[in-house]
């Protein structure tokens, strides 16, 4: 691929998952969170299991590491974004996208005892700072953890948690599987996850609020923000690698952040920035190493 391309594929994907945040926001207003959340990845399932079936030769789960990465990636990397779903029916679309930065964090500390990795002394530093960002954020009141719009945000933690350990579940389990039907397979259970957790709480859309903006609302996370966006990611992820992916993450709370204020007439304060900037410099003392050699520096021996 051309530079430019990469460049185009690389912004292309920020605006996908950026807009996905406020679409999150409008799909929530006349529709269930987590039936909401189901819908949206039973939809990419299909788009993605189709597009397997019609590219891999063998798109079946079949090899018990494979099915390990499914079920793991399904309930904690799918699943889990349930929470973000429940999160968001009070926490800004803009907050929402920046807490998202804390997922290479939070993977880090899964992988010390899932992985057998260990962090550094600046790896530590990094954790910790990532997580102080991470207070800016959530602004929680000691006396009452309960109290506005700190549980909702801490909700969407327990999503970058989830999403985390779902990732690191995956590596250990070692699939042979290709990354398109591993993924589509494991939309498919979280998908079917979510429903089983929406129908015990009780969920049922109403006829007379559901309408085009929110079917739009869905249709494009499904379709643009899931699908498309997951076949651009493996694109960029196999032509550049892990690292040069994640950094997508750090585009895309802006994105949303600039979407919200626009479509959504929101605000972001300025704890919130500073904890953003707290979190994207917790990543770069993690991933210290590998920005290094992206750069063409040595930072010797050592773990990360």
């Amino acid at each position: 691929m051309s530079r430019n391309r990469d460049v185009a594929m690389f912004l292309l994907l920020a605006v996908l998952w950026g807009f996905s945040f406020p679409a999150i926001s409008i799909g929530l207003e006349s529709l269930p969170p987590l039936l909401f959340a189901a819908a949206r990845y039973d939809i990419a399932a299909l788009l993605l299991l189709a597009a397997a079936v019609v590219r891999v030769d063998n798109w079946r789960p079949t090899a018990r590491n494979d099915l390990a990465a499914v079920a793991g990636g399904g309930v904690f990397l799918i699943a889990g974004n349930g929470l973000l779903f429940l999160g968001q029916q009070t926490v800004p679309s803009g907050v929402a996208a920046i807490l998202q930065g804390l997922v290479p964090v939070i993977t880090a500390l899964w992988a010390i005892p899932l992985l057998g990795e260990r962090l550094s002394g600046l790896g530590t530093a990094g954790a910790a700072i990532g997580f102080l960002g991470v207070g800016l954020i959530v602004q929680p009141d000691p006396g009452n953890l309960l109290a506005g719009d700190t549980a909702p945000r801490l909700l969407i933690v327990g999503q970058a948690c989830s999403v985390a350990l779902g990732g690191v579940l995956i590596q250990r389990a070692g699939p042979t599987l290709e990354q398109l039907p591993l993924v589509g397979w494991s939309m498919l259970v979280g998908g079917l996850v979510l429903h089983a957790v929406s129908f015990g709480a009780g969920e049922v859309p109403s006829a007379d609020l559901v309408g085009p903006v929110s079917v739009g609302a869905l249709l494009y996370l499904g379709v643009f923000a899931t699908a498309i966006a997951f076949m651009i990611y493996f694109a960029i992820l196999e032509e550049h690698g892990a690292f040069e992916a994640a950094l997508i993450g750090y585009l895309v709370p802006i994105v949303a952040t600039i979407a919200g204020v626009v479509l959504l007439d929101e605000s972001i304060g300025a704890l919130t920035v500073a904890g953003f900037v707290l979190v994207a410099a917790g990543f770069g003392l993690l991933k210290r190493r590998a920005i290094a050699d992206a750069v063409g520096f040595s930072t010797g021996v050592g773990s990360p």
